[in-house]
């Protein structure tokens, strides 16, 4: 139990909502802007728009984790 809270920080839950929100982001997208006659692959279908934000955000918000050089 104790681990499990361990996950639950501030920073996971803001970079959770913050995927959601682009996610929220990639419909609208897909709502206002979006390509009704099926020629574009991202904008003529909802789940791609909604995956497409929710991934762009993804790759913003998540930290790549350096590789560490040995201390001499």
């Amino acid at each position: 139990m104790v681990q499990m809270r361990k996950h639950l920080t501030t920073k996971n839950i803001l970079r959770t909502l913050a995927i959601l929100g682009g996610a929220a982001a990639g419909y609208a997208y897909y709502y206002f802007v979006g390509c009704y006659n099926g020629s574009c692959a991202i904008q003529s279908n909802p789940w791609f728009s909604t995956f497409y934000g929710a991934f762009i955000v993804a790759v913003l918000v998540i930290p790549v984790k350096k590789k560490s050089s040995p201390q001499t």
